[in-house]
C-alpha cells in the first residue's frame, strides 16, 4: 500500500474457488483484509456480521445470485456507501443494466487485471470516504440547525410577548400573517392612546427571518412607550426613525404604515413610508381612498431630512382601512408573473362582503397559483367603538399620600417649539402625580389635546374648521396646517394648570390662551354639545368631558375644570 493509505476489509463473493483464491491474493497484496463467500446468501450473512467497506460480487452464483445479494447489502448499509464492484463476463447491455439496478457501483471484467482492480478499489474508497464526510457534515449541520431553531423559538416567544402586548385582539382589528420563516419580518403593532384613539403600525423589515426581526424589538418598545404616554404620530415616528437609523446596518430599514384612528374626531391619520398603498374603504359610497406611500422607510434618513408629516382623512363608523405588505402583491406564479396591484384591485371590485375580504384575496392567490417570496401580512381595521370610558394610560400602585395638592404652573410655547414639540404627554405626566386625577386620565388627555390643538390650529395658525365639511376640505385643511406650521415665525400658546384643594378632594383648573384672532364665542356655544359633525367637534367634546367649560377674550382663552373626591 502507498504510505498513508487506509487498509480496507473487502468482501469477495465468488462461487469459483480458483477465481476466489486469485482475487483474495491480489487484494491482500494491496494491503487489504479479505472476507470470502461462495454464494450470495453467505455474502449477505458475512456483510451483516463483519461490515466490510467494499464488496467484489460475482453476478451469477448459486443459492442467491449477486443481484439479490447486492440489493440486500445496500439495504443493510443504509446511508453509508459500501461500493459494490460486479465481477462479470457479461457484455450484453441488459446484463450490465441489471448490475446497476441491483446497486452495483462499477464492473470488473474477467479475466482479472490486478492493476485495474487496484485502481478501482482506490476509486471506490475515495467515493466511500467522501460519502462519510458528507454524512458527517450533514449531521453537524442538522445539529447546528436544531440549536439555532431552538434559539429562534425562545427569541420568538419573547418577541411575541412584546410585539403582541397591545390591543391586536380588539374587535375592530382583523389581521392575517404568514411568515416566510419562523420569524416574521413583517411587524404588526396596535395600542390605545390615553384619549382612547388607536395607533396601528404595519412594518416590513428588509429580508425575512431572524435578521429581519432584529429591529422589531426596539421599534415595538418606542411604539408602545410613546403611545401610552400620549405622543402623536409625528413624535413617535421621529423617535423610531432615529433609533433604527442608529442601530441597524446600512443595508437594513423598515417600510411602515402608521395609523392613528380616532372615534372622537372621526378621522384616520396616516403615514406611509415605502409600503404598498393601503386603502380607506368608505362603506357609504363604496369608494376606496388610496393611502399612498409619500415617504422613505424608517431608518434610511437622518433626523434633519426625515419627513414625519402625515395625511388626515375623515372616517365614519363602519369605514375600514386595509393595509398589506408587499408579500401579497409580489406573490409569483410558475410563469414568473406577479399577482400585482391590478389583480388586487379586481378583488376589491368583486368583493361584496367586507368581512370576507381576506378570504377573497386568499382565494384569488390560490387561483393565481402563486408562491409567496416574502412574509405576507394583511390588516383590516375600523374605528374603535366610541365609549365614555376612556382607557387609562398607566396603572398606579402607590398610596397617593405624598401627591401635591396645592400648586399651579404656567407654560408658554412659542413658534420654534410649536413646530416640533408636543407638550401634552409632559403635562399629562405632571398631572398624574395628583392621585385623584388618575382615574380621569383618558378624559383629561382628550380635553387637553382638544384645547391645545384648537389654540394651535384655529388660533395661532388661523385655520378655518369649516373646511373640514367634506373629504376634499379635509385634505385642504391639513395641507394648509402643515404648510403654515412649517412657515410659522411668531405666535404662542399658553397653558396654565392649577390644582386647588376642596374639602377631602380637589379641583383642577385648566386655562389655555393663544395669540390668534379669536372666534364668535356666542355662536359656537349655542351649538349643541355633540361630536357628530365633521367639523367643530372639539368644543362639544370639551364640554362633554370637562366641567364648566367656557371661552373668553373672543375665544382666545379657554377654561375647563376637573374635580375629584377623596379616595377611599
Amino acid at each position: 500500500m502507498q504510505p498513508g493509505a487506509e487498509s480496507l476489509t473487502v468482501l469477495i463473493a465468488e462461487d469459483g474457488a480458483a477465481d476466489r483464491l486469485l482475487l483474495s491474493s491480489i487484494v491482500r497484496r494491496q494491503g487489504h483484509g479479505v472476507l470470502t463467500a461462495s454464494n450470495g446468501a453467505e455474502a449477505v450473512a458475512l456483510f451483516e456480521a463483519q461490515r466490510p467497506q467494499l464488496v467484489l460480487m460475482d453476478a451469477m452464483m448459486p443459492v442467491m445470485d449477486g443481484f439479490e445479494a447486492a440489493r440486500q447489502i445496500k439495504l443493510l448499509a443504509g446511508e453509508s456507501l459500501v461500493p459494490i464492484i460486479f465481477l462479470t463476463s457479461m457484455t450484453e447491455v441488459d446484463g450490465l443494466v441489471r448490475c446497476l439496478e441491483a446497486g452495483g457501483d462499477d464492473f470488473l471484467e474477467k479475466p482479472y487485471n490486478q492493476v485495474i482492480l487496484g485502481a478501482k478499489i482506490k476509486a471506490m474508497d475515495r467515493l466511500r470516504r467522501l460519502q462519510d464526510t458528507v454524512l458527517q457534515q450533514r449531521d453537524l449541520i442538522a445539529r447546528h440547525h436544531d440549536y439555532l431553531l431552538n434559539e429562534q423559538r425562545v427569541a420568538k416567544a419573547v418577541f411575541d410577548k412584546v410585539a403582541h402586548s397591545g390591543c391586536l385582539n380588539a374587535p375592530n382589528i382583523r389581521y392575517m400573517q404568514s411568515p416566510y420563516a419562523l420569524f416574521n419580518g413583517d411587524l404588526l403593532l396596535a395600542a390605545y392612546t390615553p384619549a382612547g384613539d388607536m395607533h396601528v403600525l404595519l412594518g416590513d423589515f428588509t429580508g425575512h427571518g431572524l435578521p429581519a426581526a432584529v429591529g422589531a424589538m426596539p421599534l415595538a418598545e418606542v411604539f408602545y412607550g410613546m403611545t401610552a404616554k400620549g405622543y402623536g404620530l409625528a413624535e413617535t415616528l421621529r423617535e423610531m426613525n432615529a433609533k433604527l437609523k442608529r442601530i441597524l446596518p446600512v443595508d437594513m430599514f423598515c417600510c411602515a404604515t402608521f395609523l392613528c384612528l380616532s372615534s372622537q374626531r372621526q378621522v384616520v391619520e396616516v403615514w406611509n413610508g415605502g409600503m404598498p398603498d393601503g386603502y380607506l374603504h368608505r362603506v357609504a359610497t363604496g369608494e376606496r381612498q388610496p393611502l399612498v406611500a409619500r415617504n422613505l422607510p424608517l431608518g434610511v434618513l437622518g433626523a434633519e431630512l426625515f419627513d414625519y408629516h402625515t395625511d388626515v382623512y375623515p372616517m365614519a363608523q363602519g369605514d375600514r382601512v386595509f393595509l398589506l405588505s408587499d408579500g401579497v402583491i409580489d406573490t409569483c406564479n410558475s410563469d414568473e408573473q406577479l399577482f400585482g396591484v391590478e389583480r388586487l384591485q379586481e378583488v376589491f371590485a368583486a368583493n361584496r362582503e367586507p368581512d370576507r375580504l381576506f378570504e377573497d384575496i386568499q382565494d384569488a392567490l390560490h387561483r393565481f397559483r402563486g408562491e409567496a417570496r416574502d412574509d405576507v401580512s394583511m390588516v383590516q381595521v375600523s374605528l374603535p367603538a366610541p365609549t365614555r370610558q376612556l382607557p387609562n394610560a398607566m396603572i398606579y400602585s402607590d398610596s397617593g399620600e405624598s401627591c401635591p395638592l396645592d400648586w399651579s404652573v404656567s407654560f408658554e410655547f412659542r413658534a420654534a417649539t410649536l413646530k416640533r414639540f408636543n407638550p401634552l404627554p409632559y403635562m399629562l405626566q405632571l398631572l398624574m402625580e395628583v392621585h385623584g386625577l388618575r382615574t380621569q386620565s383618558g378624559a383629561l388627555y382628550s380635553v387637553l389635546a382638544e384645547l391645545y390643538s384648537n389654540a394651535l390650529e384655529h388660533g395661532v395658525l388661523g385655520l378655518d374648521s369649516s373646511l373640514k365639511r367634506d373629504v376634499q376640505g379635509f385634505a385642504q385643511y391639513y395641507e394648509q396646517r402643515n404648510r403654515r406650521l412649517l412657515e410659522l415665525e411668531e405666535g404662542f400658546v399658553r397653558v396654565r394648570l392649577q390644582v386647588i384643594p376642596q374639602g377631602e378632594g380637589g379641583r383642577l383648573d385648566i386655562q389655555v390662551d393663544d395669540s390668534g384672532n379669536g372666534f364668535d364665542v356666542t355662536r359656537v356655544m349655542e351649538r349643541p354639545a355633540t361630536t357628530d359633525r365633521l367639523s367643530g367637534r372639539g368644543v362639544g367634546l370639551v364640554r362633554q368631558l370637562g366641567r364648566n367649560a367656557c371661552w373668553s377674550d373672543n375665544g382666545r382663552s379657554a377654561h375647563v375644570e376637573f374635580s375629584w373626591e377623596a379616595q377611599a
